[in-house]
């Protein structure tokens, strides 16, 4: 696909080219991640400032990366390696020839331990910069060991002081060793903040003094560029944002041998589907993580959906978020994973619209039509994903509306090489869903008889 760059996506990738350190402030679903891509193409083979990338991220998060250098054409000659599971296999991957090497943030210690003071990585790329706000965090004291060998850093983020600018020392720290907000914490609390609630001499939290918070964004204001949605795209815009889950091969075992069999038997319950209609949504809650068996107990399989969620609502740093589900079982697996509020009353869409309420889950037939739910948010995440058109569209249309001030972000979580990649593609096609999905699922199974 051609990349045709909005302008304030032009001007971050130029920002990452023209500085040594970086932090870019964007909503999520603004593309940092193919801006920070393009910069480092231009770095890699046209600048030659930079041999090897290192890209720390939440986990799933982390699959974005090579999921983009895919998708974009100008980025294709670029070179991924994850490193990731087994210690076998991530030092097998580092070891491999590429341009940008991925780990999780859970195994920047064991990274920085392997390679001591031999660090290879001369770029550095902190994609949820937010996840290194604590100073007392392994991931932080580690980086902070190789920061002198890093020539590059980039710090991403849409929320980086989602509990005060007190959170900003440590995530600053990892860009200019301390040049603007000092070397330690201590020294940055003394300078900016006073103590606020306390017990004795336990000190909870700290406030701004006056005059602080503008010092501090000027100290930072070379290095920093935030953006907001709703300063560079059209109000109300809309951007979907598909979200790969890989499904282990253990369960897309069970899930082919459902879809090949219309049986899939189970030690507490078979599944059994019967036509395909019933197949159609057996597939959809197997791709969610449970399924009904034949007596109308839930069937637990995975927890990949959840993983993934779990990491976008992180992500979205307190940021108020719409989760849609599709079966019943999706939404108390949900609540007991999540803090979160299921809307079901007045007082409940009250409550999201003054912001009150950082996680709403919600079925799309309940909220499918006549709420107004634009006020307290703009972010929606599609757990379970609808086969009917007009579900999925009135579901969006609660916050995709006039008087929506912010873009919204329409999130897909999808199950890739299942029937969740034929859903969307129904969806894009705007055709009849229940109709075109059921074409799809004979498909399959004519393949699969064939």
């Amino acid at each position: 696909m051609k990349y045709n760059a909005h302008n304030y996506q032009d001007y971050a990738s130029k920002f990452i080219l023209n500085q040594k350190a970086v932090a870019i402030f964007l909503e999520c679903g603004m593309g940092k991640t193919v801006i920070t891509l393009t910069a480092i193409a231009e770095l890699l083979h046209n600048y030659f400032e930079i041999i090897r990338v290192l890209v720390i991220a939440p986990l799933r998060v982390g699959m974005v990366w090579e999921e983009e250098v895919k998708k974009w054409d100008h980025l294709n000659h670029l070179r991924i390696a994850k490193v990731l599971g087994t210690e076998k296999e991530r030092i097998q991957a580092l070891n491999s020839t590429a341009d940008i090497y991925v780990i999780n943030r859970e195994n920047t210690k064991w990274l920085v331990d392997y390679y001591k003071k031999n660090w290879p990585f001369d770029m550095v790329v902190l994609d949820e910069l937010s996840s290194f706000k604590s100073p007392k965090a392994q991931r932080f004291k580690a980086l902070r060991k190789v920061r002198p060998f890093v020539k590059r850093v980039v710090g991403l983020t849409g929320t980086p002081a989602p509990n005060g600018l007190i959170d900003l020392w440590s995530q600053v720290y990892l860009l200019d060793s301390g040049q603007r907000l000092g070397k330690t914490l201590t020294g940055y609390r003394e300078r900016y903040f006073l103590p606020d609630k306390r017990n004795h001499n336990i000190i909870f939290t700290y406030k701004l003094k006056e005059g602080a918070e503008k010092a501090i964004y000027n100290k930072l204001s070379d290095i920093c560029i935030s953006m907001k949605s709703g300063d560079y795209l059209n109000i109300p815009a809309r951007i979907d944002n598909i979200v790969p889950v890989q499904l282990p091969n253990k369960v897309m075992e069970k899930y082919q041998q459902l879809e090949r069999d219309l049986i899939l038997p189970l030690i507490d319950g078979d599944v059994v589907a019967g036509s395909a209609a019933v197949l159609a949504n057996k597939l959809l809650q197997t791709t969610g993580g449970a399924v009904y068996d034949e007596d109308g107990g839930v069937q637990e399989i995975h927890d990949e959906k959840l993983d993934a969620l779990e990491d976008l609502i992180e992500a979205a740093n307190g940021k108020p978020v719409l989760v849609y589900y599709s079966y019943r079982h999706d939404s108390e697996r949900i609540q007991k994973r999540l803090d979160c509020r299921v809307l079901d009353k007045p007082e409940d869409i009250e409550d999201w619209n003054k912001g009150e309420v950082p996680v709403m889950l919600a079925h799309p037939a309940s909220a499918g039509h006549g709420l107004n739910l634009q006020d307290g948010g703009s972010t929606i995440i599609w757990f379970g994903l609808p086969w009917s058109l007009e579900l999925y569209q009135q579901a969006n249309a609660r916050i995709h509306r006039q008087g929506q001030k912010d873009t919204v972000v329409v999130h897909h979580l999808v199950a890739k090489k299942t029937i969740d990649e034929d859903v969307m593609q129904v969806l894009a096609n705007k055709e009849a869903g229940q109709e075109a999905l059921l074409r799809a699922v004979k498909a399959r199974i004519n393949q699969e008889v064939g």
